[in-house]
């Protein structure tokens, strides 16, 4: 089931609404999860018995640690059990093809591929699930109630594709939280805002990369407006999607931390990342990097932590090459920064924005390629390789086409609206004003994305594919 669909909004989350807020809250909890299970369960049962599969263990163990805790081997070594086994579900489901792939490759056999589809959101409950074991090792007190750690892990909001919530940041709010109409008001705000991005920009800048790709007349202006129009995309699907989730959860009374912070705005590719997806960096920065000794170690084996981390980074969003090549592509560029050029980036804003720009679009040709053969045939033609003209009649028409949505999408990728709008409703003279056309301007973004929806000019959100 996807947020951005007629059946969720006008039926699934209707009903929920009605019974979440009809039932004492000792019952939330209960009617979050049931709820949780049928929106995941939508797309399969099995799956979400695998999903169970993940909480029971996490649950069991979490006890066992905690019971052991004194004991520190015994603990640890229940601990390194519950995240393995948890582990073993996604590299089954999402890497055994391609590990069959390479090995095939390799040594010429010919083996199988298994019949096995992904799972939706097994990367984002795998984490959530691993980290609530690792922090219970570190101290933090183990969840009794089975239903309050199931919720949290299904949690339906930010199930599917983030953001990744850590347990410790929502144990409270699972105990104890809030519930006002201002809260609601306020997450039904975030959640229009989200859908308007994945509907109404994203979901056309994808559609622009549909048509750039199928393409005959391939041009360097064709390629470039492709880069800049999946950057773009990518970052409005998936911060759509967050912006929705926090929404969601901001109307049951939780604060999820935020995911995206304007990363097109950096002046640096290590700015970049500490904007961009902010939950799976901070994850793989307390959960890898610092236990492998962070920065507190020889210079070479600090080289060698950041690697390993960018590795793991490109191939949880995907098993293909591809996505490890992105995540090792960001890694070099933080290294260099390190080591070389950040002193001098930072004598030049302009040369600064421009380089970080320059490296995000590269990174997501890649990232949104089929494999490393077609990213180097685009990144080749963004360059000039290959025989092909500096622009065609055909890319200056999709150009002038979609120019009103790449200029939205552009000013929208910075603080610029949020800033003014801040402003405006603060000033004594237009304060009114805002209030006024505020709700007039949510309602509106909502009838015209569920116009699309109805109209049936949507896709499924980027990020489910991890």
């Amino acid at each position: 089931m996807l947020f951005s669909s007629i059946t969720y909004l006008f039926y699934f989350f209707a009903a929920f609404m009605i019974l979440y807020f009809a039932v004492p809250f000792k019952l939330k909890n209960a009617v979050l999860l049931i709820f949780s299970l049928i929106f995941y369960a939508w797309g399969g049962v099995k799956y979400a018995l695998l999903m169970v599969a993940a909480i029971f263990i996490g649950y069991t163990f979490g006890l066992l640690i905690e019971k052991f805790r004194e004991k520190k081997r015994i603990s640890l070594a229940f601990m390194w059990l519950a995240v393995t086994s948890i582990l073993a579900f996604m590299l089954y489901f999402k890497y055994t093809n391609f590990f069959i792939d390479n090995f095939n490759k390799l040594t010429g056999s010919s083996i199988d591929f298994l019949q096995i589809t992904l799972p939706v959101g097994i990367s984002f409950y795998t984490f959530q699930t691993i980290s609530y074991v690792i922090d219970v090792y570190r101290g933090v007190p183990a969840q009794k109630n089975l239903i309050d750690l199931a919720a949290y892990v299904s949690m339906f909001p930010q199930l599917i594709a983030g953001p990744i919530v850590r347990y410790v940041d929502v144990a409270a709010e699972l105990k104890e939280r809030t519930h006002s109409i201002d809260k609601v008001a306020e997450g039904i705000r975030r959640f229009v805002i989200g859908f308007g991005k994945k509907i109404l920009i994203a979901d056309r800048l994808s559609q622009l990369g549909d048509i750039l790709r199928n393409t005959d007349e391939k041009s360097v202006l064709l390629y470039w407006v492709y880069g800049i129009s999946v950057a773009l995309y990518i970052y409005f699907d998936f911060s759509g999607y967050s912006d929705m989730a926090i929404g969601l959860g901001k109307m049951f009374g939780f604060k999820f931390l935020e995911n995206f912070n304007y990363p097109y705005i950096s002046k640096s590719a290590t700015e970049f990342w500490r904007r961009w997806h902010m939950s799976l960096g901070s994850w793989f920065r307390d959960y890898v990097y610092i236990p492998l000794g962070g920065n507190r170690v020889s210079k070479l084996r600090h080289v060698f932590n950041i690697f390993v981390v960018w590795f793991l980074t490109g191939f949880w969003h995907g098993a293909a090459w591809n996505f490890i090549i992105w995540g090792l592509f960001f890694g070099v560029l933080l290294l260099i920064e390190k080591f070389f050029t950040l002193k001098y980036l930072e004598k030049s804003k302009v040369l600064c924005h421009v380089y970080t720009l320059l490296a995000a679009v590269l990174s997501f040709v890649v990232f949104n390629a089929t494999d490393m053969k077609e990213a180097f045939v685009y990144i080749g033609g963004m360059f000039g390789v290959g025989d092909i003209p500096l622009a065609t009649t055909e890319i200056l028409y999709h150009l002038q086409s979609y120019a009103v949505i790449f200029l939205i999408a552009i000013v929208g990728a910075t603080p610029i609206v949020k800033s003014t709008a801040i402003k405006l409703s603060t000033s004594e003279k237009t304060g009114k004003i805002v209030n006024i056309i505020e709700p007039i301007f949510i309602i509106s973004v909502f009838l015209v994305a569920v116009s699309y929806l109805v109209d049936g000019s949507f896709s499924p959100f980027l990020y489910f594919r991890f």
